[in-house]
């Protein structure tokens, strides 16, 4: 089992020693007035994010041998998790690409921690292309193989959209150096306010704000001018991708009949876009997309052909309130159970191994000991666990959507 959606960081005041020397007395002011939001980050299981003999052993436990390290504790000069924090004032900008940087350093010596058992996801901002590409070197040259987070460009950002090719040298580099591009949910999404119903509708539309990334590098035509580029759409679902693939190939197939038609108000709207676009949506999914689907629901796994089976990626969510930390094996009967060994075998481990680099080989003696048989996870869970706090295993979970 590889997790491809787990989480860590640094404990705040270890965050210092990886910034460089100029921003020590502004963050020192900084962490002094600094009050968490998370209450997950002050309890007693915070240490989760950064204990590196206590990860392991819980995930051991747990039946996974290796994980994608995403971030979750509070960089550096941001006012919340990196991954929901709100876009930065021209102000900020040189405050929290300090902030990353010390968060990439610390996540590579969190992975050689665990030399083989921990693919790091590194880091960037988007105001700074060419800063951006100098970072993305860096983080791989220091053994990030996790790849690169991207951040959302939401609404009032003032930031390019994905879709343009101002971002080609950051696409570029990704596929030169043969990492994929995360984008996780939560990561795109414009401020909501403080609203009780806030909450609501950022639960309604933080997985469509994220869906985005795919239409926009589709349609923009990243994957086109850099066929190397990987995509991995991670914690967003993936019962959405069939029929999202299905309409994009619709929009396709329309813009491209009209560039080759009289001069109509539609032609006009599709010039140029037809070779610009480059492949059929679906064709691109399949080439050069995967999902991150952290805990795939019972009611998805029937599309998995559809969605394809060596492009799913099972990820616990570890050390998160909502993954299936610590019944994991239970996650995944409820899913899985039933499926040919070989399904399962792609889905839990395989393809992230394939994206990420991880060495199967390498990774088997642990395997053996610590990891669910192909029996366990073939026979169907009944009653879920009772203290059991992911949506996984919510009720009518179980239930099959055909």
């Amino acid at each position: 089992m590889i997790s491809a959606d787990c989480h860590a960081g640094a404990d705040l005041l270890d965050y210092r020693p990886y910034l460089a020397k100029e921003h020590h007395d502004e963050f020192d002011a900084w962490a002094a007035t600094y009050v968490n939001p998370y209450q997950d980050l002050l309890a007693d299981t915070a240490d989760r994010n950064w204990n590196s003999e206590r990860r392991l052993a819980e995930l051991e436990r747990d039946g996974i041998v290796a994980e994608v390290v995403f971030p979750n504790t509070i960089p550096p000069f941001f006012p919340s998790a990196s991954l929901t924090a709100p876009a930065p004032t021209a102000r900020e900008f040189a405050q929290r690409w300090a902030g990353l940087r010390a968060h990439n350093r610390w996540l590579a010596d969190f992975c050689a921690a665990a030399p083989g058992r921990r693919a790091g996801v590194f880091q960037i901002l988007l105001n700074d292309v060419d800063e951006a590409v100098r970072e993305i070197h860096r983080a791989v040259g220091a053994g990030l193989g996790g790849g690169l987070l991207l951040p959302g460009t939401p609404p009032g950002s003032g930031l390019p959209e994905l879709y343009s090719t101002a971002y080609d040298p950051i696409w570029a580099a990704c596929a030169e150096l043969g990492v994929p591009v995360n984008h996780h949910a939560g990561s795109a999404s414009p401020p909501l306010g403080d609203e009780p119903a806030a909450r609501a509708v950022f639960m309604v539309e933080t997985t469509w704000f994220s869906h985005r990334a795919l239409w926009h590098l589709v349609f923009g035509g990243a994957f086109r001018r850099h066929p190397g580029l990987r995509l991995v759409l991670t914690e967003q679902g993936s019962g959405w991708i069939p029929g999202v693939l299905d309409m994009l190939d619709y929009y396709h197939g329309r813009l491209v009949a009209a560039g080759t038609k009289a001069s109509t108000a539609e032609a006009k709207f599709g010039a140029g876009l037809g070779a610009s676009m480059g492949k059929r949506p679906s064709q691109v999914w399949h080439e050069n997309c995967w999902v991150g689907a952290s805990f795939m629901r019972p009611h998805e796994v029937p599309l998995r052909d559809r969605i394809g089976i060596d492009k799913i990626m099972w990820g616990s969510d570890y050390p998160h309130d909502e993954g299936t930390h610590p019944y994991s094996r239970e996650g995944l009967r409820i899913a899985y159970a039933g499926l040919p060994r070989e399904e399962v075998a792609a889905m839990v481990g395989g393809n992230a191994a394939r994206v990420y680099g991880f060495d199967l080989e390498r990774l088997a003696p642990l395997a053996a000991k610590v990891g669910p048989t192909v029996a366990e996870l073939a026979e169907p869970l009944g009653e879920p666990p009772a203290d059991a706090t992911s949506p996984a295993f919510a009720k009518g979970g179980s239930v099959r959507v055909w």
